[in-house]
């Protein structure tokens, strides 16, 4: 098939860097435009972009001009790294416009017409695209991925759910610098220290969760019916994030069927076909230190969720660490992957 043209809104960001580096030589897409701020508007991707991702930057994208986040560029997808408080009118007014935009951003998550999406988890939900045209009078629609903790963590909820029923979830997480954004937290803050606070955190990750493994009826997602608990820490890791997470189900389950239930999970059919789907969905450790940030965070191209430490919890059930790629199966390769899977399902 021929390539589908995106554009990638907010493209110089971390997230935004992510966007082109991934999409680069992309079997299905193919990048028409890239967008950034009113100051580097006309200006060349190299001019204007401070590149902090190994290598360099793609051959592709080195020359193309900086365009304005607003209907006109040549793409029919847009892949959103905008913060959330330019977001809200910029995605709305695309969708207005034509185009489909998967976002990163956190501004349209919880509304009750927009899908909130892991295709490994959810990709039924994208029959709210219909919902969300109709009532909106949109020709185009956004779809969101989840906040980057909630990501890796949903998916080994999705597989333990299945199999065990879910009642309380307990989190802790540990990110990582980048999910901060560039320049990010300032050393003096960072170095020597945990920062126990990121504001919003702790609420995306008690409620994001509940929205992906709801059930879609007459139209809408009907919660699960769940309690998570969060506590959010920023740590000195480039990128990342760690979450430990003890959870209750309806009836008690040991370690051992946990860890067959995580290591056999697996993906739709329709999601395991696209072309970004790791491998493995789920890579279960026994090592007794692992996961780690520097050691596993390449996992699956980035893409895997990698699970350790899986035992008896003494308050609930069983515990575990959960961890995943914050900036890449948290943000632009977890965006991408719903733009294959709208591609898939019939929607580009």
């Amino acid at each position: 098939m021929s390539k589908i043209k995106i554009g990638i809104l907010g493209a110089t960001g971390i997230v935004g860097q992510r966007f082109v580096k991934l999409l680069e030589n992309h079997p299905w897409f193919e990048v028409s435009a890239l967008t950034g701020s009113d100051r580097n508007v006309g200006q060349t991707y190299t001019d204007v972009c401070q590149w902090v991702l190994p290598g360099n930057i793609p051959a592709y994208a080195r020359a193309m001009t900086i365009l304005p986040s607003e209907p006109g560029f040549d793409a029919q997808l847009a892949f959103s790294a905008l913060p959330s408080n330019q977001a809200r009118d910029v995605e709305q007014k695309l969708a207005k416009s034509g185009y489909a935009v998967c976002s990163n951003a956190s501004t349209h998550r919880m509304w009750n017409d927009v899908p909130l999406l892991i295709p490994e988890v959810n990709p039924d939900h994208t029959a709210l695209v219909a919902v969300q045209r109709r009532e909106r009078g949109w020709k185009g629609f956004i779809v969101t991925n989840p906040n980057c903790t909630s990501t890796g963590l949903t998916i080994a909820l999705r597989a333990l759910h299945d199999a065990f029923t879910l009642k309380k979830v307990f989190v802790v997480s540990m990110q990582a610098l980048s999910g901060a954004g560039y320049p990010g937290v300032a050393s003096l803050d960072i170095l020597d220290n945990v920062i126990p606070y990121i504001s919003g955190e702790e609420e995306k990750v008690e409620t994001e969760p509940r929205k992906m493994l709801g059930t879609l009826l007459n139209e809408k997602i009907d919660f699960l019916p769940i309690q998570i608990s969060a506590h959010a820490n920023r740590v000195a890791v480039s990128d990342g994030h760690m979450v430990c997470v003890s959870v209750e189900f309806a009836q008690r389950v040991s370690p051992e069927e946990a860890t067959s239930v995580l290591a056999g999970f697996r993906a739709p059919a329709i999601a395991a076909s696209l072309s970004s789907a790791p491998a493995t969905v789920i890579e279960v450790t026994s090592a007794p230190d692992r996961p780690q940030p520097r050691r596993d965070r390449d996992v699956g191209n980035g893409m895997t969720t990698v699970v350790g430490r899986i035992r008896v919890d003494p308050i609930f059930h069983i515990k575990f660490v959960n961890f995943s790629h914050n900036t890449i199966r948290g943000a632009a390769g977890g965006a991408i992957l719903n733009g294959e899977l709208l591609v898939a399902q019939g929607l580009l």
